[in-house]
């Protein structure tokens, strides 16, 4: 009851902020049952002056502190959970707090390295950057008498408490609506917190984004176009995380790219052609590649930072990813149908006739367009929308790969606006279908299949040590019969009939069990 009591007492406050900020005046009224109509009218008496112009709920949501921010950023990426027009809004959402005092710093990062800061870092900057979870620091570190510019991010001071605390309120909210609420219910919204809670508890451990940093930099490490900080494993911990400063000129920056002579045409076509390696040929790629995570270095190479929320595509899902491109490439719509339904995707009682008609009213209008008006995030977006008429249920990665796809194309393109996105797509994804589904891919995909062939008959012993094993016990079983307590045999004399059907069904069980395992051994002799 307490518990229940303090959770309606933050959760209230959090609804006074958002009556205050307008949120309740994009609320679609259809939405709302009955019982909640006056209380949502109330609630727009409260409104605050201008609060009926621009992001009505980014602004709360910043005002209500760190967790109700990375609830928005997660919701940002599901239109199915929030609809389009508010997860539009959301997209605008920045992560941006004012950073905590130098003092707190420098004895969190004290504390978590175990020395004192300045046996660490030789100088240790004011913060230049803050966000909901971290703030970052320019630090100077000397090794072998050589001097090194870093950047140290450090946690908030009690940030894990208070992402508790706000969680426990969005899981308590989550419960009751899926209680009430049919439509609850079919969204998973307990789900969907778990999901998130997953996420900052990434995100919180420090370890984890440079373990991150690092597998993307051992991918990208011959890339021509793109590279990774090196991270400082020395001086990185659960709560701090030391890495190489980066000193090129932030793709925000559009003043300093033009004083520098940077060809941005090209520059847009570095920024799409990396994000699609990595997805596709790594199957890792950085999600949250807005322009002030990106720099440009002296060498011509983009270098990323943060990779506090990355994103991962299994081999399927790369496939998939790859044929629906390129099946859009060349409009063949009713390979990019088949594709669905061989991911089982979409569930086989749809046509995939019907189903190529739909991806035809998405590709059509594309190629009676001029390159500049083709988007094809917009594509990727309409097509997830699509989708969901046939069946398919709500894929989080690829909803992530969307959403980035969104961004990394927002970016090229204001660098080159008339970037025809498919022509630059065009290399990236035909190099990997050839590489995977060409005659290599299928020559490594059949020594792949030996390998695991190998790895079953290496568990040849044991299986024929099991099927021995129940050889004996149906000998035994049909020779002296079953050995069973007093108990058990009283409650058999009660249950004559049942008896009898019980021990039919366990004989053939055990039968059709032992033919099971002598014909899978005859398949693999």
């Amino acid at each position: 009851m307490i518990a229940a009591l303090t959770h309606l007492a933050r959760l209230g406050r959090a609804a006074f902020v958002f009556a205050r900020e307008g949120v309740f005046g994009v609320v679609d009224p259809g939405l709302i049952p009955p019982a909640g109509q006056v209380p949502v009218r109330l609630a727009r008496l409260i409104e605050r002056g201008g609060a009926k112009s621009g992001p009505r709920l980014s602004r709360a949501l910043t005002r209500l502190g760190p967790a109700y921010l990375k609830l928005g950023q997660f919701l940002a990426t599901r239109p199915d959970v929030v609809g389009v027009a508010m997860a539009r809004d959301l997209e605008s959402l920045q992560d941006r707090l004012p950073p905590f005092s130098q003092e707190e710093a420098e004895q969190a990062i004290a504390a978590s390295l175990e020395r004192p800061v300045r046996d660490v870092f030789v100088s240790l900057s004011a913060p230049v950057a803050a966000a909901s979870i971290a703030q970052v620091h320019r630090g100077e570190i000397e090794v072998d008498g050589v001097r090194k510019q870093v950047a140290v991010k450090v946690l908030r001071p009690n940030v894990s408490a208070r992402f508790r605390r706000d969680l426990s309120d969005f899981f308590y909210v989550a419960e009751k609506a899926e209680i009430y609420s049919a439509e609850a219910r079919r969204l998973r919204l307990v789900e969907v917190i778990n999901t998130m809670s997953r996420s900052v508890a990434m995100e919180m451990d420090l370890r984890l984004e440079a373990a991150a940093a690092s597998e993307m930099a051992e991918n990208t490490k011959d890339d021509p176009d793109f590279r990774v900080p090196t991270v400082d494993w020395n001086r990185t911990t659960h709560n701090v995380l030391t890495m190489e400063w980066i000193d090129g000129i932030p793709l925000n920056d559009h003043a300093r790219l033009q004083a520098a002579n940077v060809d941005t045409v090209e520059l847009g076509r570095k920024v799409i052609q990396s994000f699609l390696r990595h997805a596709l040929r790594d199957g890792f790629f950085h999600a949250d590649m807005h322009p002030g995570n990106l720099f440009l270095g002296s060498d011509g190479r983009l270098v990323a930072v943060d990779f506090g929320i990355m994103g991962r595509l299994l081999p399927n899902e790369r496939r998939f990813l790859a044929e629906i491109l390129l099946g859009f490439i060349t409009r063949n719509y009713r390979r990019v149908a088949e594709v669905h339904f061989e991911a089982g995707y979409v569930p086989p009682h749809h046509s995939v006739e019907n189903f190529a008609q739909a991806i035809r009213a998405i590709g059509e209008p594309i190629h009676n367009r001029t390159a500049e008006e083709i988007s094809m995030a917009k594509l990727l977006t309409l097509l997830l929308e699509v989708t969901g008429l046939f069946d398919m249920r709500t894929r989080p990665e690829l909803i992530l790969l969307q959403k980035t796809m969104v961004v990394v194309e927002g970016v090229a393109r204001s660098f080159d606006p008339k970037l025809d996105i498919w022509k630059v797509a065009d290399p990236v994804v035909r190099e990997w279908i050839q590489r995977n589904l060409g005659p290599i891919g299928k020559v490594e995909g059949a020594l792949a299949g030996a390998g695991e062939l190998g790895h079953t008959l290496s568990g040849l012993p044991t299986i024929v040590s099991r099927a021995v094993t129940v050889l004996n016990q149906l000998e035994v079983m049909t020779k002296d019969g079953l050995v069973l307590a007093p108990e058990t045999i009283a409650a058999i004399g009660r249950t004559e009939r049942g008896r009898t059907r019980g021990r039919t069904v366990a004989l053939w069980v055990i039968a059709a069990t032992f033919i099971g395992v002598l014909i899978a051994l005859s398949r693999m002799i």
